[in-house]
Parts: C-alpha cells; structure tokens; sequence
C-alpha cells in the first residue's frame, strides 16, 4: 500500500474528502518526522513508537581493497510496533 491507496482507505472509512485526508495524513508525518528530527520520540498507543537511535563510530572495511575506512557516529530513525499492531500482524 502506497500513500495514495492510503489515502484512498481512509477516506472511504471516515466519508471525508480525499484532498483533506492527503493534508491530514501529510501533516501527520511531517509532525512525526520534525519530532524524531529534532532527538524527540512519538509514541502513539497501540500503533508503535518512532524514535532516533544512536549510531556509535565504527570501523568499516572497502569491500575492494580490504582498506579500514572509518565510519562516523550516526543518527537514525527507528520504529518500535506496539503490542496490538505486533498482535494484529502475528494473528493473536
């Protein structure tokens, strides 16, 4: 599923319109995003948990010449499912 398709589901089960859910779902992930940005988590119960995670530095190898290459410490996004979407995906 797509954001279109996405858009398309939700707008059948909610009878809004189209353009106001795309503006909707679109301000949604852009609050998550800004937040997990700027080293805040977003919890939303029931749904999971996206949060920034720590890289620490590491070494690294070039696949090609075998060479140590250093990689620096890093930021990344993480999402962490919560009990009724782990319990909905697995069939409990």
């Amino acid at each position: 599923m797509n954001k279109a398709d996405l858009v398309d589901e939700v707008a059948a089960r909610t009878g809004q319109t189209k353009v106001a859910i795309a503006a909707t779902i679109e301000a949604t992930m852009d609050a998550i995003v800004e937040a997990v940005a700027g080293d805040r988590s977003v919890t939303l119960s029931g749904f999971g948990t996206f949060e920034p995670k720590k890289r620490k530095a590491r070494t690294g190898r070039n696949p090609r010449t075998g060479v140590a290459v250093p990689i620096p410490p890093k930021t990344v996004p993480s999402f962490r499912p919560g009990n009724t979407f782990k319990d909905a995906v697995s069939g409990d």
